[in-house]
């Protein structure tokens, strides 16, 4: 599969690893949320340097603690490292049990958006919103299109610039920054809906 063309960090061997890496990339979904979406797309590259490697079937195996350790040594991975980090180690879990330890395996040959989506919304941490980026990111930035899967993405799969899915270039996370922040002006949500008071 060729690499992907999502450019979030700012820092080109942290993109290369969300574009090349299934786990790193799921990882960097999970993390996404109550902190910029640069500083949680980065937490895989910082989770790989800290364990010296991305490995889910090792990361599954850990105690913990140790995780937890790890992900709130300094500088913190997320604003919440205690809980990502459980998260993180759910997810991995999950990834070795139903996927063989290979990330790429849940969304390699499936034939429907809502089977891919089905299988995404089984992971711990994804919800319906993340599941829906993700699909996204898999159609937009990775050319993993089966068939319905703008159906399965939501409004995600729109040319609007309103997530992560639509960050290719500098210029892109700009637009999309500027779509949220007019957003937040409107009292809307990424899908359009109002804000709950």
């Amino acid at each position: 599969m060729a690499a992907g063309t999502l450019h979030v960090t700012g820092d080109a061997a942290a993109d290369e690893l969300l574009n090349t890496d299934g786990l790193a990339l799921l990882i960097g979904m999970l993390l996404d949320q109550q902190v910029p979406m640069e500083w949680a797309f980065m937490g895989p590259a910082s989770l790989r340097t800290r364990l010296g490697d991305l490995d889910a079937a090792r990361i599954a195996a850990m105690d913990p603690d140790e995780l937890v350790a790890v992900f709130c040594a300094k500088p913190a991975l997320h604003r919440y490292p205690a809980v990502m980090a459980r998260r993180t180690l759910d997810l991995c879990t999950c990834i070795v049990e139903r996927y063989d330890g290979k990330a790429e395996l849940l969304w390699e040959g499936v034939d429907t958006g809502a089977e891919l989506y089905g299988r995404l919304r089984e992971l711990p941490g994804y919800g319906q919103e993340k599941a829906q980026i993700f699909v996204a990111i898999l159609a937009k930035r990775r050319g993993v299109r089966p068939a319905g899967w703008e159906a399965a993405a939501g409004p995600f799969a729109d040319p609007v610039p309103r997530s992560v899915a639509d960050i290719d270039s500098p210029e892109s996370l700009a637009r999309v920054r500027d779509w949220k922040k007019a957003q937040k002006a409107a009292r809307k949500d990424k899908q359009d809906r109002p804000l709950k008071p």
